[in-house]
């Protein structure tokens, strides 16, 4: 990976001992000055002492740093977890001189299992003393649990002339779903912004992106992505032209990492776009596609690289919305499957079969009814799928 970073910010990653390998499992992010800050977070009702802290506290719209440890949920921890996440964010606050309101946390790991504070808090010293502006793979990997590679963002936008810079890092192999998308994303920008302005931007391309995914179908109980706004490089968001700009940028930092979370899913082996279109409305065919990607037998079929049409036919079907089997028309890539409603043949689940041998690869099912359509990304279920998640918490 490259080296980079976003300006106003440094990032830290080392090995606090949490990790039997010795690899980095504790991360920090430091805004050089008061930064604006905005976060998604999940939607799930079992939710991690870090996520509660730091909803509360990126609600006042100011940061200065994030702490994150992997291996460790620090969730159904009861008090002692938001004892420990208060303890971590204290401690990073007393060493930087930053006010503890303006520290927030986030974890990723067992739930469940006390948090190992001692070799936490060992470490925090060291990991604020690693802190650099110019290199956010350390910070990249540190996150990551069962991912197999660091995953880190970078893009650049001109307003007016100006350039302004996001960067993104984010984490996730498992428990990924729609409905804020099972992960941690920590983004940074040196555009300047109200929190306002950047949860505007944030939400709406979080529901474009990473609400557009799913590996298995589980929402996390510790989802948190963050968006800071250094503005250090006063290209400000106070114009719907500077916005849109923006929100472009950010659009392609967040797909980007969209699609590398599910090439990195847990023991997967094709990356699928599967889009619904056709449909009477938007949320019809969102609710349809929906279904199809999170379909095991549908993901089962693309892992045996078995042309089934008619579990996707099956999926679209118990979605619970408006739709007129013999209309139904559906494409492999550009090899058309069914039309009218019934298979089109030997010769085409032949050349179907061929397209379900790429690595990436899209699954189109055009109702025939109006103009609603919604896309996802998804992919197979692979025997190395339930090895990983059997043998999770050894």
């Amino acid at each position: 990976m490259d080296r980079f970073g976003c300006p106003g910010f440094q990032s830290a990653g080392v090995h606090a001992g949490l990790k039997k390998n010795g690899a980095l499992d504790l991360g920090l992010i430091y805004a050089e000055q008061p930064a604006a800050v905005a976060g998604v977070f999940t939607r799930n009702r079992v939710q991690a002492a870090p996520v509660q802290l730091s909803r509360q506290r990126a609600a006042a719209g100011r940061c200065r740093a994030l702490i994150v440890n992997s291996k460790n949920a620090n969730c159904c921890t009861g008090a002692d977890g938001m004892r420990d996440a208060r303890t971590l964010t204290g401690l990073v606050a007393r060493i930087l001189g930053l006010g503890e309101e303006e520290v927030l946390a986030a974890s990723t790991g067992v739930i469940g299992a006390p948090m190992p504070m001692d070799k936490i808090t060992a470490a925090v010293p060291a990991l604020c003393g690693a802190l650099v502006a110019d290199d956010v793979e350390a910070l990249a990997r540190s996150m990551m649990t069962t991912d197999t590679v660091p995953k880190a963002v970078r893009r650049r936008g001109t307003v007016n002339g100006r350039d302004f810079t996001v960067v993104g890092v984010a984490k996730g192999a498992g428990m990924i779903r729609p409905d804020m998308a099972t992960l941690l994303c920590f983004v940074m920008t040196d555009a300047q912004a109200s929190a306002d302005v950047l949860q505007a931007a944030l939400s709406a391309g979080v529901d474009r992106s990473l609400n557009r995914i799913t590996i298995d179908g589980d929402t996390s109980t510790n989802d948190t992505c963050l968006l800071m706004a250094s503005g250090v490089s006063g290209v400000r968001m106070d114009t719907n032209e500077a916005r849109e700009a923006f929100q472009k940028v950010l659009d392609e930092v967040l797909m980007d990492l969209a699609r590398r979370l599910v090439a990195d899913g847990e023991g997967v082996t094709k990356v699928v776009t599967v889009s619904v279109r056709g449909a009477q409305t938007d949320e019809d065919a969102r609710r349809i596609v929906d279904a199809v990607a999170h379909s095991p037998l549908v993901k089962t079929a693309f892992f045996g690289q078995d042309a089934n049409w008619g579990r996707i036919l099956a999926a679209a079907g118990r979605a619970g919305v408006e739709l007129e089997p013999e209309r139904l028309a559906l494409f492999f890539d550009d090899v058309q499957m069914v039309r009218d409603g019934a298979g089109c043949g030997p010769a085409a689940e032949a050349a179907a079969t061929a397209v379900l041998k790429k690595d990436a690869f899209s699954v189109t099912l055009d109702l025939g009814l109006g103009n609603g359509r919604a896309e996802m990304l998804t992919c197979d279920f692979s025997v190395d799928y339930v090895k990983i998640n059997a043998d999770y918490r050894s």
